[in-house]
Order: structure tokens, then C-alpha cells, then sequence
């Protein structure tokens, strides 16, 4: 299994994920493929990762809206692209787009077959169990606009994943809890920071931090 969770920031506060990214790809001339949250202005972002992505010399990309109809040979090269990135944005919509899509499955199976998957924010609270991080804390979270109510995701780690994290007491008081309720692990990460997953191997990137048990660890 090959996954980068990213937490969000810009260019150079990822520099140490994309080396990561990069060393996971292995290889000449990938095909990468950008899966937005949602089909407007993706264009734009679609741009701005490729503008990005090129200076580590990857050439060959795929843009893939999931909310709108999309052509079937065109799916078929997506599932043989080295590796999909899946964006950030409303964390709801875009759990709701690939279920109507019918792609859930057909990412994990990418996974098992040795893509790569990466996600950005949103995009990697779609790797774990569920998107509960995503309607966590109160304060903090994203509008379920499209009133799901099944927050099950892609189930590819046995974590939860909380994206632009900040160190402070409201946040420690919310997160001790839950994890104490519900007997999970978060791994939390500010901006900058994330995880990478390769084979049985989780490695932090930057300044991360672990809530278990009603207990917070700071890592890195």
C-alpha cells in the first residue's frame, strides 16, 4: 500500500511530502492523475497541480471530475496512472460524488493493485474508515450541504486523520475526548504536515500530533 496524506498549505510547506511522493512513484514518466472535489473552477486547480508537479519533471496528466458524467475509456486510464491524487474542498460533496460514481470500490482496488493514492485535506480524510473528521469538532468542520448521512470512506488505514491542525486547548479538550469516547487514534497534522503509508510503514512528515485514549503525543 502506498498513500501520502497531506494536511494542506502551499508550495513549500509540502516540499518534504512531495520528495516522498516522488520517491513512492519510483519511476520515469509517471502518469498522475487529479481527481477534484468538485467540477467547478477544477480547471484552475488542475493547472496549478500541474504547474507544481513539473518541476519534479512529471509530464503525462489526467484531470478527472467525478461529478459530472465522465466517458468509460477515459476511467480505464485513470485506474492505470501511476498515481491519483485526490483534492481537497467540502469533504461531504466529494464522499457523495464518488459514491454516485460507484468509485469507492474502484479506488481501493487501484490501491491493492500498488497505485498510489494521495489526498490533500479532504482527500485524505477519504483514505480512513469514515469522513467523521471532516463533521468534527463543531468548530471546526465542513458543511454536510448534501445531507449524508453514511460517512463510511475508502477503509485504508485503521486511523482517523484530522487536517489543518491547531495546537490549542480547544482542540486538545475536543479531540482527548473523543478518543476517549470512542476508543480511536487521530493523527492530527497543521499545515505542512502529513503522513506517508508504504507497505506496514506509517512515517510523519513535520510537526504531527497523536490523541489516543484521551491523550495527546506530540510527534516529530
Amino acid at each position: 500500500m502506498k498513500l501520502v496524506l497531506y494536511s494542506g498549505g502551499d508550495e513549500e510547506d509540502n516540499l518534504q511530502l512531495d520528495r516522498a511522493f516522488i520517491d513512492l512513484l519510483g519511476k520515469k514518466n509517471p502518469v498522475v492523475t487529479f481527481i477534484p472535489s468538485s467540477s467547478y473552477l477544477s480547471e484552475q486547480e488542475f493547472k496549478s497541480f500541474v504547474r507544481h508537479y513539473s518541476k519534479f519533471k512529471i509530464t503525462r496528466f489526467i484531470h478527472f471530475p467525478v461529478d459530472v458524467p465522465f466517458d468509460r475509456i477515459l476511467f480505464q486510464e485513470v485506474m492505470r496512472s501511476d498515481a491519483i491524487h485526490l483534492a481537497g474542498g467540502n469533504t461531504f460533496y466529494f464522499l457523495n460524488s464518488l459514491r454516485k460514481s460507484k468509485l469507492i470500490k474502484e479506488l481501493r482496488t487501484f490501491v491493492q493493485k500498488g497505485g498510489l493514492l494521495t489526498g490533500l485535506s479532504a482527500g485524505a480524510i477519504l483514505m480512513t474508515e469514515n469522513v467523521e473528521m471532516a463533521a468534527n469538532p463543531q468548530f471546526d468542520r465542513d458543511e454536510n450541504s448534501v445531507n449524508i448521512s453514511n460517512l463510511s470512506a475508502l477503509n485504508l488505514v485503521d486511523f482517523a486523520f484530522f487536517p489543518h491542525f491547531k495546537n490549542s486547548a480547544r482542540y486538545d479538550t475536543f479531540f482527548k475526548k473523543f478518543t476517549r469516547d470512542t476508543k480511536k487514534v487521530i493523527y492530527a497534522c497543521p499545515d505542512g504536515a502529513g503522513l506517508v503509508v508504504s507497505g506496514a510503514e506509517l512515517r510523519f512528515v513535520g510537526s504531527c500530533y497523536a490523541f489516543s485514549n484521551g491523550h495527546k503525543f506530540s510527534i516529530n
